[in-house]
C-alpha cells in the first residue's frame, strides 16, 4: 500500500506542478488574480488528483482482490494527497525562486486595486492596505508560507479521497476487467 501511495502521490504531485508551471508560463510569470485565477488553479488540482481514485482502484483490484473498505480507501487517498501536496509546495517554492518575482507584493497590490475598483472608501482601503502589509511580512516567513501553500491543495485532496472511498468501497463500482 505504501508503495502505491508514493507512486500515485508522485504522479499527482508532478501533474499539479506541471499545471502550476503551465499557468505561470502562460501568464508570463504571474498568476491570474481573482475568481478566474482561483478556478484555473483548483481545476488544475482536480485534474492532478485524478490519481487518487486511480490509485485506490488499482490497490483494490490488484492488491486486495477487488475489495476495499471505506477507511483503508480513504486513508490511501489521504496519503496520495499528502504526497501530492508536498510536491505542490516544493514546486511553488521553486517557482518563487525562479519565475514569480515577489508574489506577496503583487497579490497585495491587486487586492487593494480590486477593492478600489469595487468602490471601497478611503478608510476601508487604508485598513486593507495595512492588512496586506502584514500579509507580506507573514508570507516572507517559510513557516507561514509552506503550510499555507499545502493548505491550498490538501483540502481538495481530502474531498477527492472522501468521494473516491465512498464510491470504490463497492466492488461493483468501476470493476476490473
Amino acid at each position: 500500500m505504501w508503495r502505491s501511495i508514493l507512486k500515485y502521490g508522485v504522479i499527482a504531485g508532478l501533474a499539479a506542478a506541471a499545471g502550476m508551471w503551465a499557468t505561470l508560463l502562460a501568464f508570463d510569470g504571474g498568476m491570474p488574480h481573482g475568481p478566474a485565477g482561483m478556478a484555473l488553479g483548483y481545476l488544475g488540482m482536480l485534474v492532478a488528483l485524478v490519481a487518487v481514485p486511480v490509485g485506490i482502484r488499482r490497490h483494490r483490484d490488484v492488491d486486495r482482490g477487488g475489495v476495499i473498505g471505506f477507511w483503508p480507501a480513504f486513508g490511501m487517498g489521504l496519503g496520495i494527497s499528502a504526497v501530492a501536496g508536498v510536491f505542490y509546495v516544493l514546486s511553488w517554492e521553486l517557482a518563487q525562486a525562479t519565475v514569480v518575482a515577489d508574489f506577496a507584493s503583487h497579490y497585495a497590490a491587486a487586492t487593494v486595486e480590486d477593492a478600489r475598483k469595487g468602490g471601497a472608501d478611503e478608510a476601508t482601503l487604508a485598513a486593507l492596505d495595512a492588512q496586506m502589509a502584514s500579509f507580506k511580512l507573514w508570507y516572507a516567513n517559510p513557516l507561514f508560507r509552506l503550510p499555507m501553500t499545502f493548505a491550498e491543495i490538501f483540502p481538495v485532496g481530502v474531498l477527492v479521497s472522501l468521494l473516491s472511498a465512498l464510491v470504490l468501497r463497492k466492488p461493483r463500482a468501476l470493476p476490473s476487467r
